[in-house]
């Protein structure tokens, strides 16, 4: 595989350019208990440079999710008994997600199986770009072939607890130790783009491989890896291709984290300090 080592780069902003030249994206996650993760996405896909966030929500949840910030707007979903996203929601979901340029599935939504039905109906959107994480890798691995009917572009960024379902529910085979082979055969088996998550994160299209090299044993905290899904889901509004955007989004991410650091110390370090230390890391970027 071709090792990369230059980061990409955003294009620099016209000085007539407005918020339509910089990507539509749609959140879709949030449960009653977990309205945080898909705030928390649609506030680093605004600083990652979005320039329209949709959070689309059970309806229960929506005035949390809105009033933890003001910038983006938000999509009140069907909800079922339990306060997930139910399978009403689905028309609703798709409609989002032929608006926008990019859409998330996962931060907070939740396991069952109509959380699987609106996932198998996002895959099978063609020209869709989208990013599945957290509870949306639990239910694609549930999903079994999901790789049957698929026409949309997907990035995953699994952690290593959910790379060993996702391998489980696709592969079958014995799960390979070394992490850049995990991640590049389950690249090539999928034709998805891989973010396999922890100390190295490694960022794979199965013919290219990226390991990262910022980040801090600080980041290890509630909702770090939903930061992570908004940067890299507004990267790719913004026209990186999938590779480039999870490249940059992943680098970026992870020095944001160490921007956070120093700043508060890795034991006090919380998700929402990665978000506030992005407009430096993109400045050094």
């Amino acid at each position: 595989m071709e090792r990369v080592e230059q980061i990409p780069k955003l294009k620099a902003r016209a000085a007539d350019a407005h918020k339509g030249d910089f990507g539509k994206v749609c959140i879709v996650g949030g449960s009653v208990g977990m309205s945080g993760a898909a705030a928390l996405a649609g506030r680093s896909a605004l600083r990652a440079g979005a320039g329209l966030v949709r959070v689309a929500v059970p309806r229960s949840v929506l005035a949390i999710v809105a009033s933890i910030e003001p910038c983006f707007t938000t999509i009140a979903l069907a909800e079922d008994g339990e306060g997930r996203i139910s399978g009403k929601a689905v028309g609703a979901i798709l409609e989002a997600a032929g608006e926008n340029d990019a859409v998330a599935f996962g931060p907070g939504v939740g396991v069952s199986a109509s959380l699987r039905s609106v996932l198998r109906s996002l895959l099978e959107q063609e020209g869709l770009r989208l990013l599945i994480d957290a509870d949306g890798l639990n239910n694609l691995a549930a999903l079994g072939d999901w790789t049957t009917g698929r026409k949309a572009e997907v990035v995953l960024t699994p952690h290593p607890g959910e790379m060993k379902r996702l391998w489980a529910g696709l592969l079958r085979g014995p799960l390979p130790a070394e992490r850049e082979e995990q991640a590049a055969k389950f690249a090539r088996q999928s034709g998805a783009v891989m973010a396999l998550k922890g100390a190295g994160t490694v960022v794979t299209d199965g013919e290219r491989v990226y390991v990262n090299r910022t980040g801090n044993p600080g980041m290890a905290t509630a909702g770090s890896g939903d930061v992570l899904t908004g940067v890299v889901t507004a990267l790719m509004g913004q026209g990186l291709s999938s590779f480039d955007a999870a490249v940059l989004g992943v680098h970026a991410h992870g020095l944001a984290g160490d921007i956070a650091a120093e700043r508060t110390g890795q034991v006090s370090l919380i998700a929402t300090d990665i978000i506030e230390g992005l407009g430096e890391a993109f400045e050094r970027c």
